[in-house]
C-alpha cells in the first residue's frame, strides 16, 4: 500500500513538474516577445534576438511573468523602465558585451 501510495505521490508531482516547465517556456516566450520589441525599440538597427535572451536570463521568475502579462495587456512606460533596469544589470551588461563582441566577430 505505501509503494503505490509512493508511486501516486511521484506520478503527481511529476505531472505538476511537467505543468511549471510548460507554464515557464510559455512565459519566457512571451516576455521575449515584448522585451525584443523593447530593444528593436530602443536601439534601432541593432539585433534585439542576443540582448533580449541576456536580458531574460538576467529577469526573476516573477519580472518574466510581469513583462509576459504585457504581451496581452500592452506595453506600458513601467514595462519598458523594469526591461531597461534588468538590462543594466551587471549579469545582463556582460552578457551583453560578450555577445556584441561575438556579434562583431571577435
Amino acid at each position: 500500500m505505501r509503494l503505490a501510495s509512493a508511486l501516486i505521490v511521484s506520478a503527481l508531482l511529476a505531472s505538476c513538474t511537467a505543468a511549471n516547465d510548460a507554464a515557464d517556456v510559455i512565459a519566457r516566450e512571451r516576455a521575449k516577445s515584448v522585451v525584443n520589441g523593447v530593444v528593436a525599440d530602443k536601439f534601432p538597427g541593432l539585433n534585439a534576438a542576443p540582448i533580449t535572451d541576456c536580458i531574460i536570463d538576467a529577469a526573476s521568475a516573477g519580472e518574466i511573468v510581469q513583462i509576459a502579462g504585457a504581451s496581452v495587456t500592452g506595453v506600458t512606460q513601467s514595462t519598458v523602465e523594469q526591461v531597461v533596469e534588468i538590462s543594466s544589470r551587471p549579469e545582463a551588461v556582460q552578457c551583453i558585451a560578450e555577445n556584441s563582441i561575438a556579434l562583431l566577430g571577435g
